[in-house]
């Protein structure tokens, strides 16, 4: 019995390294097309789906001509004044069949790239101290009953759907921010405030249950030689829930740059760098779910190209700070 625990516990781990492994291989040969035609450009083109005028030039095009001539009765030459001409016009048509103009249609990421960064930089400066305070507030400054009140407030919008946000956010938040801020109602600093929202009950819970965990005879003995409240919290139950801490700051961040739906509604969902986080710019998840049903060619394997650059982004943010944060804080 021992035995059949054992596998079915490594097969759970296996099947977690399969799926990133599978998801990873059905992302890059989608995207090896346009990996092949735009390469590591791709990140740094702002264009999507724009026309560009190729020149070309045909060095081997040659024109051979005969003249008509004749003698006239002193033996002099007389040529044809249509083969010169013809001549002429043969000459022009040369010249201008010698360099071609032909189209192509390129794609860039660079602007969902900037977008999806931006945002999630956003919404992790909002949240993060809010979420830290109401965490703080649960656990050791509310009452039992209101504490309980609160976080059961606090898991429940955890649980609302991200669409609802962006309704919210686009009819009754966006006309505040630009009232405040200026700029345009969708915009990038809109999208990363309704972003910080949502992941702020996930920042909130877990910071709270970690903070939780810290034993009482630490606190108690940090009273006992005199230390005030401020102090506990931060000398003692902060250092204590640190990886905790951590911990959801890092689900948060994999949250963020992944928002589909209340990203859609609020950030414009406009292919141009914004010169101001008032400004509508677009992210990858926004860009692969506006253009995936009407993509083809080239078009759709850029947009697995962005999911591609996506992923191992996501991947490498959250191992960074997984290996590294966590390692510091241990």
């Amino acid at each position: 019995m021992e035995k059949i625990f054992q596998k079915l516990s490594l097969s759970s781990a296996s099947l977690v390294l399969i799926l990133l492994l599978g998801i990873f291989t059905t992302l890059y040969t989608t995207a090896k097309p346009a990996i092949d035609e735009y390469g590591l450009g791709f990140i740094t083109n702002p264009d999507w789906n724009k026309e560009v005028t190729i020149q070309s030039t045909n060095p081997t095009a040659t024109t051979t001509t005969v003249e008509n001539t004749e003698d006239d009765e002193d033996g002099d030459e007389i040529v044809d004044e249509d083969d010169i001409a013809d001549e002429d016009a043969i000459m022009d048509e040369d010249e201008t069949s010698s360099d071609t103009a032909t189209t192509k249609t390129v794609f860039g990421g660079l602007v969902p790239i900037i977008g999806t960064l931006l945002s999630t930089v956003i919404a992790l400066v909002f949240a993060l101290p809010i979420a830290m305070g109401i965490a703080v507030f649960l656990s050791e400054i509310a009452p039992k009953n209101i504490a309980y009140s609160v976080g059961i407030a606090i898991e429940l919008l955890a649980a609302i759907p991200s669409i609802i946000f962006g309704m919210w956010g686009l009819y009754y938040f966006a006309p505040l921010v630009a009232d405040a801020f200026g700029g345009y109602q969708v915009s990038l600093l809109t999208a990363g405030l309704v972003l910080g929202v949502m992941i702020l009950p996930f920042m909130a819970a877990i910071t709270r249950d970690s903070m939780n965990t810290t034993p009482d005879v630490l606190k108690e003995s940090a009273y006992a030689l005199g230390a005030t409240k401020f102090e506990v919290i931060k000398d003692i139950i902060f250092p204590y829930s640190k990886v905790g801490i951590i911990g959801s700051i890092i689900l948060a961040l994999g949250r963020a740059m992944g928002e589909t739906m209340a990203v859609a509604f609020l950030i414009g969902a406009v292919y141009t760098l914004p010169s101001a986080i008032t400004d509508p710019t677009i992210s990858i998840p926004v860009a692969m779910a506006v253009n995936f049903g009407e993509a083809s060619g080239l078009g759709e394997s850029s947009l697995f190209y962005l999911g591609l650059i996506l992923f191992v982004i996501s991947f490498a943010l959250i191992s960074f700070a997984k290996f590294y944060f966590l390692k510091r804080a241990k």
